[in-house]
């Protein structure tokens, strides 16, 4: 049987949602394949076996188990933001030459971040709201930020892969105290307009020769918008199949599906929008969604008929042709 390295933990704050994703991902893996978890921690790389943890050897990539040397034929990597929804592990696996079931380093980076994923995007005729970004702290003013996105405003980390640090701004005098918030989750910040509309999430994944477009899921948030209690901690509605039209259905799936085949995506990804006049807005695109029994993926895979366990040999075979 082959060796599956489930690469999860890492260092951002979504530490414990990336062990619960990685907990469904194994739980449903694919009997023909042995699954190991690898927990990334600041103490460095872990298998975790019954409650033992067995340190992972960096160059080799492989780990000494009760004397019994594991090498794992490939990879998956469910880390949400550092240092694996970024790109850097991917990088470092394409270094040793470990096949794994992610999109590749570029694509990953290019998307985390939310600021060039859709300054990059804009040319392609995707709609994205008005932006501005800031490399520190206290660079522009607050009048001179206002003048350019008006209120209410959204601030948020550029290269967090969480919920964390982001501001839904109704004053001027919010402002200054969200951008430093969101300073401490990030090392830049992208403050964008509000766009009045309905949200909605679509997952999407390459099977082999096809690029499968799951159902709409609308996103009603108890609060202000969409942050981590309403993702995480029930304070929701998230209705599958969305309540929009089948026309506007439609247009979000292909523009997902372009905006998929643009960054060159691979595996699995999600991608946010907003509806505004019957347009999406893109919102920000996710390589590593959330995968815990709380997640959206899942639930569009079970609207759609598709077990777990399905989809994940459809890209096992779409990706690495097993």
């Amino acid at each position: 049987m082959k060796n599956v390295a489930i690469i999860c933990g890492g260092l951002s704050s979504e530490f414990d949602i990336s062990l619960l994703s990685a907990a469904t991902i194994i739980e449903h893996f694919p009997k023909e394949f042995t699954c190991h978890k690898i927990i990334v921690k600041n103490d460095g790389w872990w298998l975790s076996k019954e409650d033992e943890a067995f340190p992972l050897d960096l160059n080799t990539f492989t780990a000494n188990l009760n004397g019994q040397k594991i090498h794992f034929d490939f990879a998956m990597i469910y880390i949400h933001g550092f240092p694996g929804e970024d790109g850097k592990i991917q990088a470092y696996l394409d270094i040793l030459n470990i096949p794994y079931l992610n999109s590749g380093a570029l694509s990953s980076e290019l998307s985390f971040d939310k600021w060039f994923c859709n300054q990059f995007l804009k040319p392609f005729d995707i709609p994205v709201a008005t932006s501005v970004l800031l490399l520190n702290k206290d660079e522009n003013t607050d009048d001179e930020i206002i003048k350019q996105v008006g209120l209410p405003c959204f601030v948020k980390p550029t290269d967090s892969g969480s919920s964390y640090g982001i501001t839904k701004v109704k004053t001027t005098e919010e402002l200054r105290k969200a951008i430093y918030y969101a300073f401490d989750e990030g090392d830049s910040v992208i403050i964008e307009s509000f766009l009045d509309g309905k949200e909605v999430t679509c997952g999407v994944y390459r099977a082999p020769n096809k690029i499968i477009t799951l159902p709409l899921t609308e996103i009603v948030a108890e609060g202000e918008y969409f942050d981590y209690a309403a993702k995480y901690q029930g304070k929701s509605q998230e209705i599958t199949p969305a309540r929009i039209s089948k026309e506007e259905t439609l247009k979000v799936q292909h523009l997902t599906e372009r905006i998929y085949k643009i960054l060159r995506l691979r595996s699995i990804a999600r991608i946010d929008y907003i509806i505004v006049g019957g347009e999406p807005f893109l919102v920000e695109v996710n390589t590593t969604p959330g995968f815990s029994p709380a997640s959206l993926v899942p639930q569009q895979l079970a609207c759609a008929g598709i077990k777990i366990s399905d989809f994940l040999r459809q890209i096992i075979k779409a990706e690495l042709s097993i």
